[in-house]
This record gives C-alpha cells, sequence and structure tokens, in this order.
C-alpha cells in the first residue's frame, strides 16, 4: 500500500506520498530504536559495574553526584557530543526519553537501588 511499486491498475507506476512518508519516517523510526538500545546499554553498563564492584548504592550515589555537578555547570557545547557523555547534559524535557541516549539518572538510581535489593534479598 505505502511503497507499493504499481497501483491497482498497474498504470500509474509508484505511490510518489508512500515514497515521501517512507523517505521520512524511516530515518526517524531507525534513530528511535538506535537511542532506545543505547539507553538499554547503558543500564547493562550499570548492573555490569554493580555486579562487578558488588556495591550499586555506592554507584547510584555517582550518579547522582555527577548530575549534581551537571546541573551545577551546564555544558554549552554541541549537542552531537551527547552520547558520549555519562549524564544527560543537552537534553530538553519534551521527549527527553524517546529523543535521549541515555536514560534520566533517576531511572537508572532507581534501577541500582533495585539491583541492591535484590542482592540484599539474595543473601538473606
Amino acid at each position: 500500500m505505502w511503497y507499493s511499486p504499481y497501483s491497482r491498475d498497474d498504470r500509474n507506476g509508484p505511490n510518489p506520498l508512500g515514497i515521501l512518508l517512507t523517505v521520512i519516517l524511516a530515518p526517524i523510526a531507525a534513530t528511535i530504536i538506535q537511542l532506545a538500545i543505547s539507553r538499554t546499554r547503558e543500564f547493562a553498563a550499570d548492573a555490569g559495574s554493580a555486579r562487578l564492584t558488588g556495591n550499586p548504592r555506592a554507584l547510584a550515589s555517582a550518579l547522582q553526584r555527577l548530575e549534581s555537578a551537571a546541573q551545577q555547570a551546564p555544558l554549552h557545547g554541541n549537542p552531537a557530543f551527547e552520547p558520549l557523555l555519562i549524564t544527560n547534559a543537552f537534553s530538553g524535557q519534551l521527549f527527553s526519553n524517546l529523543f535521549s541516549s541515555h536514560p534520566s539518572t533517576e531511572a537508572r538510581v532507581a534501577a541500582l537501588r533495585k539491583l541492591e535489593q535484590l542482592q540484599y534479598s539474595a543473601r538473606s
């Protein structure tokens, strides 16, 4: 229907509206998927670090301190460098989770605290 090479009567050729929508929407969808994978990897890296150190609370505290420092001295640079940072220094409020390369610090801290509770309950 969207990108069919021919119409029903096979005389009109490709559907230009379908091609236009595909050209516009496909890169946006690919970017959203790529950013979602990046956020998932951040959670996995946090969990791996917590298992390696054995102290999820210390990692959560370090993330909170980094976030606090980033808020006190915001970066005024190129937002293209955001994937290289630990926290979301450039993100705005609108669509912050959808178009962000990192999960929010609050979400990361909550995941680390949950991991800490799981470790504590496993020891008991």
